[in-house]
């Protein structure tokens, strides 16, 4: 039949429904994923769309199937107002001609079909990028009539649901970044909105996109090099601390390593309200390595300590050597000391003297004063101030713990290298558990 023979019927209305209740069946088969714009969040698609409904008004002559009429025919006709809410832009696909077409079945169904670009906005959440997987809603409805007039629904063939696998369709589209994935909602999505008494229930019919990253490409080129990073630092735990030049060189190039990586993984990352997951894991690997230099210099200044103190002592023993062989001339009585009878015994035709209980403590009193006023626990405490019990037992404590970590066999490099494994073991488990959860 000559399309352009076809008659509308002289009583047919275009403003009014084929009736109460209309349902209009939505059908989308997708051609490709054209691309996904993260700082924009918006992605666009190439499809297949297709509207129809029952329009009983029509007429197909006898042993017609269908008629394809001219697309300016649509005008003539009543058409739903078919609404996509997350709808960019949307441009119809043009060779030779629009790929649009119109088609009166001969059960009196209205098929539109529609091949165009169009591009969606998704509402995405980065925060945890990369192990984040983006929802984005498309809700084909109308925005004028009600679900008392219109009602949408997606079509039960299964080419046109884009849920494959029939012929060439399909659902998934795997991008360099990204798994994409095509769902269809079973139930009615009913969005609310007007104004006054006009304020009703409006039908529409949702497909979900789900946007799944490819995490390969993030293991190996960020987790995996971090990692590798913060094992390297463990290794400075078995140089020698007198090695400054080659410990020191191999801390402070993996910390500039990591900080440069954090700063592209940074640049290059979208933007998100909160540190995203791949932050937080770079920012942990440099506090890692950071806390392995300063480990070092613990070990660094324990070192100056101990050998500082070394001298130290050798002074004290010289010290306590003199001091055996004469009495210290410290607050003595001479009334006392005249009284006291002078013993000795001679050896080698020299007189050795033999002190008194008197001189004996007094000889005790000496090397206690001389190791306290030499001993670098004290040497802090201002002239003429006394420490307290507590202030003398903390600096103990703290001179103790300084000699223990430069200690020359290394002690605190050992348990270092012991802890740092653990604590990096736990931080995967308590990272990886909440982030993928």
């Amino acid at each position: 039949m000559d399309q352009h023979s076809y008659q509308v019927p002289t009583d047919y209305n275009r403003n009014i429904p084929p009736g109460k209740n209309t349902t209009v069946y939505i059908g989308v088969n997708i051609i490709r994923v054209s691309g996904v714009d993260e700082n924009k969040q918006e992605i666009t698609l190439d499809v297949f769309l297709q509207v129809s409904w029952t329009e009983d008004r029509l007429n197909v002559p006898h042993r017609v199937p269908f008629i394809d009429l001219p697309w300016e025919f649509r005008q003539l006709i009543w058409t739903p107002d078919l609404y996509i809410w997350q709808l960019q832009t949307m441009k119809i696909l043009s060779v030779l001609q629009e790929m649009a077409s119109l088609r009166l079945y001969a059960n009196r169904t209205v098929t539109v079909s529609i091949g165009a670009t169009i591009t969606i906005k998704c509402d995405m959440d980065f925060v945890l990028y990369p192990l984040d997987v983006q929802n984005c809603d498309i809700d084909f409805g109308s925005y004028k009539y009600t679900t008392e007039d219109v009602r949408f629904e997606w079509r039960e063939v299964a080419r046109w649901l884009g849920l494959g696998p029939v012929g060439n369709e399909r659902s998934e589209f795997r991008l360099p970044k990204y798994v994409v994935t095509f769902v269809t909602a079973k139930s009615n999505h009913i969005h609310i909105f007007g104004e006054g008494m006009f304020l009703g229930e409006h039908s529409a019919a949702r497909m979900q996109i789900i946007l799944s990253r490819e995490l390969r490409s993030y293991l190996l080129e960020s987790y995996l090099p971090s990692s590798l990073f913060v094992i390297i630092s463990w290794g400075s735990f078995c140089v020698i601390p007198e090695i400054v030049p080659g410990r020191m060189v191999l801390l402070v190039t993996t910390l500039l390593s990591l900080v440069t990586m954090f700063d592209t993984v940074s640049t290059n990352s979208p933007d998100a309200l909160e540190l995203k997951c791949i932050e937080v894991w770079l920012i942990s690997c440099t506090i890692f390595v950071f806390l392995a230099l300063l480990e070092y210099f613990v070990v660094l200044f324990g070192i100056r300590y101990d050998k500082s103190w070394s001298r130290r002592r050798q002074d004290l023993r010289r010290a306590a050597s003199a001091a055996q062989l004469g009495p210290p001339p410290l607050h003595i009585n001479h009334l006392q000391r005249l009284s006291t009878p002078v013993t000795g015994t001679p050896q080698g035709g020299m007189f050795s003297p033999t002190l008194s209980v008197e001189d004996e403590g007094l000889k005790q009193q000496f090397e206690h004063q001389a190791i306290q006023r030499d001993s670098p626990i004290l040497e802090s405490i201002p002239p003429g101030g006394r420490a307290t019990g507590f202030v003398t037992r903390m600096r103990g404590i703290i001179d103790n713990g300084v000699m223990f970590c430069g200690a020359q066999h290394g002690a605190l490099d050992k348990y270092a290298l012991m802890i740092f494994p653990m604590c990096f073991l736990l931080f995967n488990v308590i990272y990886w558990t909440t982030y993928l959860s």
